[in-house]
């Protein structure tokens, strides 16, 4: 006896179509229109967008990406948390030259909020530098560090990477000593958020 054949299923019409915004740290404009079946599906899902996409200001911001996180769903609308913040690969290839000196390092902050972000900086230097002076700059450039991020919220912590204020504030630093060719938040990725940091504390 043949099995009947129920209804198949258009999955596409059972989603639906929401706007997702970005955080108030970027005036919570639109980065994207994506179908979701519900609410508790669409949790967590990250969206990657370029600093161009949001501020249309100048081409060469499509070499920076950045990353958000739906958090929040609320009828047709999802709002997100900067998840993250990093040089695309064709813009780093672009940076590296021979006969200069490449200067790394990775350091975890927390802003004034309680967010911790883990930042990997990126310095390039006119000349190849000895170990000690290569040295002299991290250390210059975790003091800058130190003494500004956790001075900030979240929201001013996430323009002064997108918009190179940690950058220009580290660069100054740096001319004092010798000048670089580039000095640069590599990469910058939330660890933390402040609700979990909250609950750490009451434990």
């Amino acid at each position: 006896m043949a099995r009947r054949k129920g209804r198949v299923k258009d999955k596409w019409r059972e989603k639906r179509w929401i706007t997702v915004y970005a955080p108030d740290s970027f005036n919570n404009i639109p980065i994207g229109y994506i179908p979701i079946t519900d609410d508790k599906g669409a949790l967590g899902r990250v969206l990657e967008v370029t600093l161009y996409d949001i501020l249309k200001a100048d081409l060469s911001q499509q070499q920076y990406k950045i990353y958000f996180q739906i958090n929040k769903v609320d009828g047709d609308r999802a709002m997100t948390i900067f998840k993250r913040y990093e040089y695309s690969i064709e813009f780093l290839r672009s940076l590296v030259r021979r006969g200069s000196s490449k200067i790394n390092f990775i350091m975890d902050i927390k802003t004034k909020d309680g967010y911790i972000f883990r930042i990997k900086l990126l310095a390039l230097t006119h000349r190849q530098l000895n170990t000690s002076r290569q040295h002299a700059l991290r250390l210059i450039a975790q003091r800058v560090i130190n003494e500004t991020i956790p001075q900030m919220t979240i929201d001013q912590f996430v323009q002064a990477t997108c918009y190179s204020k940690i950058n220009s504030d580290i660069m100054a630093a740096f001319k004092k000593i010798i000048k670089v060719r580039h000095v640069g938040l590599e990469k910058v990725k939330l660890v933390r958020t402040a609700d979990k940091e909250t609950k750490l504390l009451e434990a």
